[in-house]
């Protein structure tokens, strides 16, 4: 029913789905007012999606049709769906290597001040404003 739900969050769907309007509509019809929308998405601009382009070019299925998107593509969604756009975050794709990720972990907080750029993943709150 609609204004069911305090939270929603919707993890690497978007770029799956084909009609990504009308599901972050949906999510947003389910909020009360006041509640907010998660939406973590893979970025973009990086060299993990960079990475899933080239097994969609070559074939893959799975990754042929997804959709990869950009902070503000995501918060023009949300603003589609009379959500509030809210915080922006970015998150590092870190090497597979443990002591080369330690080294880099601490400098997260700075990039992410820096906005998204290079960011593997990138989340984006919404928030329902109230009636």
């Amino acid at each position: 029913p609609d204004s069911s739900f305090d939270l929603a969050m919707a993890i690497t769907l978007l770029c799956l789905v084909p009609d990504p309007r009308r599901a972050v509509r949906e999510l947003s019809r389910v909020l009360v007012p006041g509640g907010r929308l998660v939406i973590g998405e893979l970025h973009r601009w990086s060299l993990w999606t960079l990475q899933r382009r080239v097994r969609g070019w070559a074939g893959d299925s799975f990754w042929r049709s997804a959709r990869f998107w950009t902070a503000s593509a995501l918060r023009d969604l949300l603003a589609d769906s009379k959500l509030q756009p809210g915080r922006v975050r970015g998150v590092a794709d870190y090497p597979p290597l443990g002591p080369a990720a330690r080294l880099l972990a601490p400098m997260d907080p700075l990039l992410a001040r820096l906005g998204t750029f290079g960011a593997a993943f990138i989340v984006v709150e919404g928030v329902k404003p109230a009636d």
